[in-house]
């Protein structure tokens, strides 16, 4: 199944899955500046727990982190190693399966982050 955007172009294919709007790549093939993607940030790390929307099971969820994509997702498998437990990134967003939070806190905290706890 192929999508097309409003401007004509290929988002998605079932083939090669994302495509960068840009280069028209699929997303870890593309070399555009896209992938240097940074999200806005106050210089804060979040950390909270939430269980809204995932059946009751809490994850450890990280924001603010001021990576790019790359890099976000090698910070994602070492969190998760250290916590010794599953999870994933998306949308700048690192997602830990667990109430991991004051570990997580830890570890950011020893990688000269400022981290602060969100939520209760």
């Amino acid at each position: 199944m192929k999508t097309q955007s409003t401007r004509g172009g290929l988002v998605y294919s079932t083939d090669s899955g994302r495509m960068c709007p840009s280069c028209r790549q699929p997303m870890p093939a593309c070399q555009c500046q896209l992938r240097a993607f940074k999200p806005a940030s106050d210089g804060t790390v979040r950390v909270s727990r939430e269980s809204k929307g995932r059946a009751g099971k809490g994850v450890t969820v990280i924001t603010g982190v001021p990576l790019n994509e790359q890099a976000l997702i090698e910070l994602g498998k070492m969190l998760k190693i250290a916590c010794g437990s599953g999870g994933t990134v998306k949308e700048g967003v690192i997602e830990v399966q667990g109430d991991h939070v004051d570990r997580v806190m830890a570890l950011l905290s020893a990688q000269a982050y400022k981290v602060k706890r969100n939520g209760g």
